[in-house]
């Protein structure tokens, strides 16, 4: 063609750009085709061919080599890394990489590679998102994060681009649906998942590297989940789908369909097509192929770890759930927080978090602290019967009673008439400060426990 660079006089031939695209490496493949096109802009300029042409050089270049590289998929099925249509690359996964970490996971396939790490803590750690529309708190997140050195290069580490958020939502959604429900697994679950290396499909990495790494850490998801990266090469006679697309497929194909599911279905799915549409029968195929991927992921999966972890990490929070009278928050919540920041000084716990229902998260370091702050709160909470035995110190003496601790917080008094049986000059001649008594309760009014001493004696 006038202008091409295919034209023979410029030296790129068919050859020379099928022996730089079709090479096993990303780097040795990208160096190639560098070397190729300066190559080329320095015989154009040898030749003495205008600035305004050269300048054009690199986007017909990439003309050509789309031309190209459908070309030899079309008519001889070759891809640039020699797989067959349906091939995955090699696939590799480890787990608790990090002792320290309360979940880690690697997922790679090919050039590709994803570190997730987990991170566990208490319901009160959820973020809260206010939009105009919407007020809701999210349980579990999911940030991808995509640095320059993943593609050998240089750069700014700054906040996240918009393709990092849209990554990272995208495997959120593929994996939402197999958490545990907060009544199950009451834990606010945070994943990072960091490309340390890509060479496409970095997003259905992260998805089977989070899911690993969820396992790790002990969350009893439903079902694992993987991801692959479906593709499309096609002209207006015939097509070729693609499994587990990489750089020049991605960049050169026609389309780039994420599909991520369990071995029982799909839980995700983002397609972006370069053409004006696809045929709802080649969907359909698309979705056969992947499946037949998809299994095959989840196979290698189920080799580096078959379930999740019967426990979660000694490192993590300790979490106990229970569940309180709502008309008793302000007892365990106290005038200014005094009560509850009271209990979590007192037994070490991380936090305490009261939800308006009377559901009651109760977080510490380790297992004792959190039962410490529970059985804290249960004493405030506990609702006394009629006629209930209880002991406790006494603590004050009154000119008419003495006012006994029940523990939590909660007091009772015994009325100088229910000291004993007949008349009482003094309190002191039945019960003195720091005695430790058992006494019945006789009356429960407006959350005052009145106590009797003499109805034990009458048993």
């Amino acid at each position: 063609r006038s202008g091409s660079l295919s034209n023979p006089s410029f030296s790129l031939n068919a050859g020379a750009a099928s022996n730089g695209v079709y090479v096993f490496g990303k780097t040795e493949r990208q160096n190639n085709l560098d070397s190729l096109k300066k190559d080329l802009k320095a015989k154009l300029t040898e030749c003495g061919v205008e600035d305004s042409f050269i300048g054009k050089v690199d986007a017909i270049f990439e003309e050509e080599l789309d031309a190209l590289v459908h070309a030899k998929l079309l008519n001889e099925g070759k891809r640039p890394d020699g797989r067959k249509n349906d091939e995955l690359r090699p696939l590799y996964g480890e787990v608790g990489l990090f002792k320290r970490l309360h979940g880690s996971a690697l997922f790679q396939r090919g050039n590709t590679q994803s570190l997730a790490v987990v991170t566990l803590a208490p319901p009160g750690a959820e973020q809260l998102v206010e939009t105009i529309e919407l007020f809701y708190k999210r349980r579990f997140m999911l940030h991808y994060n995509f640095p320059p050195y993943s593609t050998g290069e240089v750069g700014r580490l700054g906040g996240p681009s918009r393709r990092e958020i849209g990554h990272g939502a995208l495997a959120e959604k593929a994996l939402r649906s197999m958490l545990p429900s907060q009544d199950e697994f009451p834990y606010t679950i945070r994943v990072v998942s960091e490309i340390l290396s890509s060479n496409g499909s970095s997003s259905m990495a992260t998805t089977c590297a989070s899911s690993l790494a969820l396992m790790d850490a002990g969350v009893p998801i439903k079902k694992p989940v993987a991801g692959i990266a479906m593709g499309l090469m096609s002209d207006k006679e015939k097509y070729k789908i693609l499994t587990d697309i990489q750089g020049p497929e991605d960049h050169y194909g026609d389309m780039d369909c994420k599909v991520a599911g369990t071995t029982e279905g799909i839980t995700a799915i983002q397609m972006d097509v370069k053409i004006q549409g696809i045929a709802a029968d080649v969907l359909g195929e698309v979705f056969e192929q992947s499946k037949k991927a998809r299994l095959e992921i989840l196979s290698v999966m189920k080799t580096v770890i078959e379930k999740p972890r019967a426990e979660t990490s000694v490192y993590a929070p300790s979490i106990i759930s229970m569940q309180i009278d709502p008309e008793q928050i302000g007892e365990v919540i106290g005038p200014g927080g005094k009560v509850i920041n009271g209990i979590i000084s007192l037994t070490g716990a991380l936090s305490i978090d009261v939800e308006q229902t009377g559901k009651v998260f109760v977080a510490g370091a380790t297992k004792e602290s959190a039962q410490a702050a529970a059985k804290q709160i249960e004493s405030i909470t506990r609702k006394f019967q009629l006629g209930e035995i209880v002991e406790g110190e006494i603590i004050k003496i009154l000119d008419f009673g003495a006012i006994v601790d029940l523990g939590g917080g909660r007091d009772g008094m015994i009325h100088v008439s229910e000291l004993k049986n007949g008349f009482v000059e003094k309190v002191e001649d039945v019960v003195r400060l720091g005695d430790v008594v058992r006494a019945k309760v006789a009356k429960v009014e407006n959350g005052r426990i009145g106590l009797s001493l003499k109805a034990m004696g009458e048993k």
